[in-house]
């Protein structure tokens, strides 16, 4: 018999603007931690430019949910 393996969730990647540094990137994943079900929060920081951030979840998060924990941490989804 074969053991199911755990679902490794739901991943979507968003393009943020506005950050510039580590603290950016740090206020912007503090926040989608926070989400009920974020499982990771990766963020590949392009300063001056659109950075990616890539939320991991157990369930597929709205854009509404997403956009509004950037917006709190001063950020705009591209």
């Amino acid at each position: 018999m074969t053991t199911p393996t755990p679902s490794s969730g739901h991943s979507t990647s968003y393009r943020v603007t506005g950050m510039t540094c580590g603290h950016c990137a740090a206020s912007v994943t503090e926040e989608l931690e926070a989400l009920t079900g974020v499982r990771e929060v990766q963020v590949e920081l392009v300063a001056g430019g659109a950075s990616t951030v890539t939320v991991t979840s157990d369930q597929p998060l709205t854009e509404d949910v997403v956009q509004a924990a950037v917006t709190e941490a001063g950020y705009q989804l591209a």
